[in-house]
């Protein structure tokens, strides 16, 4: 009897394992590297064929090898707590499931109609509340983490010292400069696109590397069942899963992500094309191409060239990539795009998206109160030109 019991708390305890790994890998898809991912899916498919008999043994050093394919970071079941009460609290305002979904963006690629990840400029920010408020309320209201720093000693970056950290909020970077060690929310690529911290520069002491804040970006309802109902327009923005698209032969969904968020810009049946930055489209039975914005007023402001806004380059991608090459989209087959057209992965690389991939349409943006809160795509650009791309953005966009 007492053999039994002993291994029944073993097969829970595999149980529960195998569940918050699961849990894990889902949570934090985005956050993960490729290699991160590949090992806990390994993880996960080994776990699933483990004996309860083998349990105690197994998790020895399945426990061990988890933490090192991914270490928990400081108050990691303090931040997964926040998370579930947030999403816990935004789903009380709708139906979860069947018809509102929480999305959180996960990259800059909708920028500057959606955010995900991004700097924000004490100075020159639109929020005029932002940096006023005990830091607290900041993060409880914009999900804004202070990101200031003045060099206190001379000297260079110290390569080495780079270092990924974290805590309940977000994650951050370590670093030293002349002796002094310094740390800034974000990861390491993220705090080099903000920051002016370079391999090889030489910063004297009171040098300021950035003076602002570092948002978590937005978090959004998608609702799914008016594309049932109604035909799709060109200029909604859309949410779909990346099933069966791929990139350069490797899937997508491995690459970067299952859910995508972007802006449909051809309809079934529409030949697109891209000459001199702007995309011209002939619907299905016209005999002449129009610019998009003139079909579809959504466009206007993708092509104001303000606010961050670039109008839809050809330059990169496998589709569209070259002055006046033609697509022609088949039969249930979507053309997606980002807002943020320089750095956005989207149909100009993975190609059209089925008609069974999409998931709904960017309904409200719930959190943080920003600009943006409320009905997704109600702004305009803000009044300041879009400029010229550094450091892997537009300056413009720290402005927001």
């Amino acid at each position: 009897m007492f053999g039994f019991l002993k291994k029944r708390r073993e097969a829970k305890k595999l149980a529960k394992f195998l569940t918050e790994v699961r849990v894990r890998r889902h949570a934090d898809d985005d956050l993960l590297s490729a290699e991160q991912r590949a090992g806990l899916d390994a993880l996960i498919a080994e776990t699933a064929q483990v004996r309860p008999a083998d349990a105690a043994a197994f998790l020895e050093t399945a426990v061990p090898k988890y933490h090192r394919i991914a270490p928990l970071y400081r108050h990691f079941q303090i931040r997964a707590f926040l998370d579930l009460l947030l999403v816990v609290g935004a789903v009380a305002f709708g139906i979860r499931g069947l018809f509102f979904q929480p999305f959180r963006i996960p990259t800059s690629s909708m920028q500057p109609t959606l955010y995900g990840i991004h700097f924000l400029d004490r100075e020159n920010a639109s929020n005029p509340v932002l940096g006023k408020l005990p830091n607290p309320l900041n993060w409880l209201l914009f999900s804004a983490r202070p990101a200031k720093l003045e060099i206190q000693s001379p000297g260079e970056l110290d390569l080495n010292s780079l270092t990924s950290q974290g805590n309940f909020l977000s994650d951050s970077t370590g670093f030293r400069i002349g002796g002094t060690r310094y740390s800034l929310p974000g990861d390491i690529r993220k705090v080099e696109e903000y920051s002016n911290l370079e391999a090889g520069k030489s910063y004297a002491k009171g040098d300021l590397l950035c003076d602002g804040f570092l948002s978590l970006g937005d978090h959004l309802f998608v609702e799914r069942f008016s594309i049932y109902l109604a035909p799709l327009k060109r200029g909604d923005v859309i949410v779909f899963n990346t099933d069966g698209l791929t990139v350069d032969g490797r899937r997508l969904a491995d690459a970067s992500g299952f859910y995508y968020i972007k802006r449909l810009v051809g309809l079934p049946g529409d030949t697109l094309k891209i000459v001199g930055n702007q995309l011209y489209v002939k619907p299905q039975g016209a005999k002449v191409f129009k610019k998009i914005q003139e079909i579809a007023p959504a466009f206007e402001k993708i092509y104001s060239g303000k606010g961050g806004y670039q109008g839809h380059l050809n330059h990169m991608g496998r589709y569209l990539a070259t002055p006046g090459e033609e697509f022609k989209l088949g039969p249930d087959r979507y053309f997606m795009m980002g807002d943020n057209s320089s750095f956005s992965l989207d149909s100009r690389f993975f190609g059209a998206v089925p008609r069974e991939n999409l998931v709904g349409k960017a309904w409200i943006v719930f959190w943080p109160f920003t600009r943006r809160w409320g009905w997704v795509d109600r702004q305009g650009p803000i009044d300041a030109p879009t400029g010229e791309p550094e450091r892997g953005t537009f300056k413009v966009m720290y402005r927001q």
